[in-house]
């Protein structure tokens, strides 16, 4: 029971903070990205898939999450801010480069 109050108060923390500061773009990603970043291609990390994408760059990165790419819903599939999805953008980014 202690654990679950403890999420919830962590949830209303992040929610009035507003965006995630984009030093926070991992928190963005575990919660949101990971699930199929970690086990479908691009996976995170994985220079080679992600050098053609990188090239591209960040807002076209961006404009493929917004609006959904291949098996990827808009967005992800959440309810992200554009500011959520940078920081993430820039996140995996900095991982796979």
């Amino acid at each position: 029971m202690k654990e679950v109050v403890v999420a919830l108060a962590v949830m209303a923390l992040l929610v009035s903070a507003g965006p995630v500061a984009a030093a926070e773009g991992k928190a963005v990603y575990d919660k949101t990205c990971a699930a199929c970043h970690n086990n479908m291609a691009p996976k995170l990390g994985d220079k080679a898939a992600w050098a053609p994408r990188i090239k591209l760059g960040a807002d076209a990165l961006m404009a493929s999450v917004v609006k959904g790419k291949g098996a990827m819903p808009p967005k992800a599939g959440s309810s992200l801010s554009d500011a959520d999805i940078k920081d993430a953008v820039e996140y995996m980014i900095s991982k796979s480069k």
